[in-house]
């Protein structure tokens, strides 16, 4: 019977894409709207692809009026540019994530999926890329919500639809780098799991309080042993 549903963000949790991201954003907004607003620094750390592009866009003097009308158009030319400019060397795995994935699907009482900012077209290809992807049969992304808070009902019904079982309170787990992630498994009564190994430090993380802090997820037993406590 499986008793944990375990939800990984992607960026700075399972792994880092260097900065042909950022590029890639930035054209594919300049080609939709002329202007690629502040994407060249702005700071995307645990926010939503969707909420990235508002926001660069913003700060470039564009409203929302303006915004909108081209919203999916963006979506889709920033998705095709970043599938086919992204490459394997440009995606790096954090340190332990290949064994943790593999001993955790191994588990019959888990059930393993995404929890991301990603658009599910970028993300499932940043997954592609080091081979990883068929450990998460099933995710929510920046296309199922418009805010991060919103995407644990989404994992909990695609979870339900796939397992037969309904997840709830802290039979769920969130595991990502930054305070979005805490902050989200908190406002939906999961369990998080916070770990350093993005742009936060150990030191900026637990001062919002998760419930397990990790430096890296290089000891698979420890932190299988911590997902799996009641």
């Amino acid at each position: 019977m499986q008793k944990k549903l375990v939800l990984f963000d992607i960026d700075g949790t399972l792994l880092k894409v260097g900065s042909v991201n950022r590029r890639v954003l930035a054209d594919a907004l300049t080609r939709v709207y002329g202007t690629s607003g502040s994407a060249e620094t702005h700071n995307f750390a645990g926010k939503m692809d969707s909420v990235i592009i508002y926001e660069v866009l913003r700060n470039a003097g564009l409203g929302d009026s303006e915004i909108a009308p081209l919203f999916d158009t963006a979506k889709d030319t920033y998705i095709e540019m970043f599938r086919s400019r992204t490459a394997p060397s440009d995606v790096t795995l954090l340190e332990g994530v290949r064994e943790l994935l593999e001993e955790l699907s191994a588990l019959p009482e888990v059930s393993l999926g995404l929890l991301t900012g990603n658009f599910e077209g970028s993300g499932r290809h940043k997954l592609q890329l080091p081979g990883i992807d068929h450990y998460f049969p099933f995710g929510a992304f920046a296309d199922d919500g418009n805010n991060r808070n919103e995407l644990p009902p989404a994992a909990v019904e695609k979870a339900y639809r796939l397992t037969g079982k309904r997840f709830s309170g802290k039979e769920v787990v969130i595991i990502g780098d930054t305070e979005h992630d805490i902050e989200c498994a908190r406002v939906n009564g999961a369990r998080s799991v916070a770990v350093a190994s993005g742009t936060y430090s150990p030191e900026e993380l637990k001062k919002h309080e998760p419930d397990i802090l990790f430096e890296n997820l290089s000891s698979a037993g420890v932190v299988i042993n911590e997902i799996l406590r009641s």
